[in-house]
This record gives structure tokens, C-alpha cells and sequence, in this order.
């Protein structure tokens, strides 16, 4: 089937979400390695204060796809000009991490280990309720005498490595240019609403969702915003390279995970009848990116998931992998 016909059937799944009622939009595109597009959208941007559609141009909260756009690529980049040592301590950049303790657990943490998760920090810690001057919040996550649990997916593994290139730059995440059409928000009139947070008060809408990165105002876990079409030019990018830093976003650190991205298993977000060599993340928000370099394409599903509340079953996990799943089969 052609590219255009498999999105057609992909997408039918994403429609019947927003008309149950599910979720409010969505943007879903897929991209091969000679970089042609096919996108649908579908359903509404906000449906408070007032209704907006989705269109080609909106913009999306990326959530946790922030790990693996931004973060993971400039780490294993720094990685490849010799800058960092994946299996060095984060301490070789941040000698103050613990720095009350020189025998902490935390400070024998490699790059390599947040980058796959295998470290001991917990898999959710509310940052933002400890204040939100964020100069305070980075050094409460530095010196904070963080519990040594079983190894799990943790964000702050990913706030850890965003101090990193904060550090090494010499300014914050906000302002480190996130690359091509990427940024750190949004216009309200272009961008999806998330929730209508109690925490702020209001529905938000081109700021960004998590609380914690909000808090501290940029970090390495989340933050980055972008359309379809940004996601899926990133993605070409990633398919269409051959560096070492691709290389190692390839390569298995454990049965889910590479060097940041998640890998097939079981039940995973991405469908079955992925290829061996096919990676992928979600973002808490309702978005997706996965890309398989053996048969040389990727997709991305871009959702609101969490608007106008998270407190609801979206059905976001089952949607994830029916899109993947008609992707899968109509690509063979």
C-alpha cells in the first residue's frame, strides 16, 4: 500500500478516539528516508476557554519526546567529540553532586546509566511542591540524600543530564537552541491545550505541562514544543545518519532500552511486527515518535491527551499501538 492509503487506515483508530470522546486531537505522520511526508489531522487543538481545530501547524507540548529529541542527541554527541565519557560519573562535569557526601551512591552514576535508566533514582518525585525558584530546585536535586531504590524510569535521570549541558554551555536548557523547528513554547493561538491545572490555576496552553520542568523553568526531561512536522523532519533526520550518536540511540543497553529511546518488547508502545532495529518514546501528554531504520520509516502520533484533565482513561496506550500495528501492516 502507499504511504498515503497506510495513514489513511492508521489513522482511522486516532478518529474513533475523538469521536468517543477519548481524546480532544490529534496530529499523526509518517516519514521515510527519502523525507516525504504524509500527515491527518483531526479533532480540536482546545476545547477551553474556547474551540480551537487542529491543523497542520499546531503546536504540541512534546512531553518526555524531549529525552530523546534533545537531551539524548546532544548528550551522545558531546560523547562523540570526546567531551564526555558515557562510563565516566556525571561528577567528571558536576563535582558538586553529593558533595556531602563523597561515598553517596548517586555519585558513581554514569552518563550511560541515566541515559538508559539504570540507575536508582525514584520513577516520580514532585519537585515543584519544594518552590519553584529554579537556581534552588537544581541544587535540591544535587545535594538531596535521594533513596537508592530498584532501577526504573526516572526523569531525574534526564533533569540530571540537562544540569550536564547546562553546565557545559554555560546557560540554561531555555537557552540552548532546541533545533530546527523546535522551541521551549508556544503561541497560545497555534499550540494544543494541555490540562487545566489546579496547581496554576488555569488551562495551559503553549507552556509547558509538566510540573516539575516548570518549576525549574527548563530541564532535560521535558519542555520542548513542536508540530508534525518538526517531529517527523527530526525523525528524517535520525533515519538518514550516520553518526556515532545514531549509532548508540540503536544500540540495546537492556530488553527495553537503548541509549534513551525504548526498544520492541512485549506490549510495547510501538505495535507488533516492529523490526529488531526500530526505536521509539511516548510523552505523557499523548505524543509518540517511532522510527524503524531497518524498513526505513518512522511516525509520529501527536495528542492532548491530557485536556482538558490526566484524571481520565484516554485509552492512550491501546490507541499508541492500533496506529502502530495498521502502520506495520500496510508497510510490509
Amino acid at each position: 500500500m502507499s504511504p498515503e492509503t497506510v495513514l489513511d487506515s492508521a489513522f482511522e483508530p486516532v478518529l474513533r478516539s475523538i469521536s468517543d470522546g477519548r481524546i480532544p486531537g490529534a496530529a499523526l505522520g509518517l516519514v521515510d528516508a527519502s523525507g516525504t511526508h504524509a500527515v491527518r489531522v483531526g479533532g480540536k487543538a482546545a476545547l477551553l476557554p474556547v474551540e480551537r481545530d487542529v491543523s497542520l501547524g499546531t503546536w504540541f507540548d512534546l512531553a518526555s519526546l524531549t529525552k530523546v529529541m534533545f537531551t539524548t542527541p546532544r548528550i551522545l554527541a558531546l560523547a562523540e567529540e570526546g567531551v564526555v565519557d558515557l562510563d565516566a560519573p556525571l561528577t567528571s562535569v558536576v563535582p558538586d553532586f553529593a558533595q556531602h557526601n563523597l561515598d553517596a551512591w548517586q555519585r558513581k552514576v554514569t552518563f550511560r546509566q541515566c541515559l538508559g535508566h539504570e540507575t536508582s533514582f525514584p520513577g516520580v518525585f514532585p519537585l515543584y511542591v519544594y518552590g519553584t525558584d529554579p537556581v534552588q530546585l537544581r541544587h535540591f536535586v544535587l545535594q538531596y540524600a535521594w533513596p537508592a531504590g530498584p532501577a526504573v524510569y526516572s526523569d531525574i535521570n534526564f533533569i540530571l543530564l540537562g544540569i550536564v549541558l547546562e553546565r557545559l554551555a554555560g546557560k540554561t536548557i531555555r537557552g540552548i537552541d532546541p533545533g530546527p523547528g523546535l522551541a521551549w513554547s508556544a503561541n497560545p493561538a497555534e499550540a494544543a491545550a494541555t490540562e487545566n491545572d489546579p496547581w496554576r490555576g488555569r488551562v495551559l496552553v503553549g507552556e509547558v505541562h509538566d510540573e516539575n520542568c516548570a518549576a525549574l523553568q527548563g530541564a532535560g526531561h521535558a519542555g520542548l514544543f513542536g508540530t508534525i512536522t518538526s517531529v517527523l523532519d527530526f525523525a528524517h533526520g535520525l533515519l538518514t545518519s550516520d553518526s556515532d550518536a545514531v549509532r548508540l540511540m540503536r544500540t540495546p543497553l537492556s530488553g527495553r532500552r537503548t541509549h534513551g529511546w525504548e526498544r520492541p518488547y512485549e506490549g510495547w508502545s510501538g505495535g507488533e511486527n516492529c523490526t529488531p532495529d526500530t526505536i521509539g518514546h511516548t510523552g505523557f501528554t499523548g505524543t509518540g515518535l517511532w522510527i524503524d531504520f531497518a524498513s526505513r520509516r518512522a511516525w509520529a502520533l501527536l495528542t492532548n491527551r491530557v485536556h482538558p484533565t490526566r484524571h481520565f482513561d484516554s485509552g492512550i496506550f491501546a490507541l499508541r499501538r492500533a496506529v502502530g500495528d495498521a502502520i506495520n501492516r500496510g508497510m510490509r
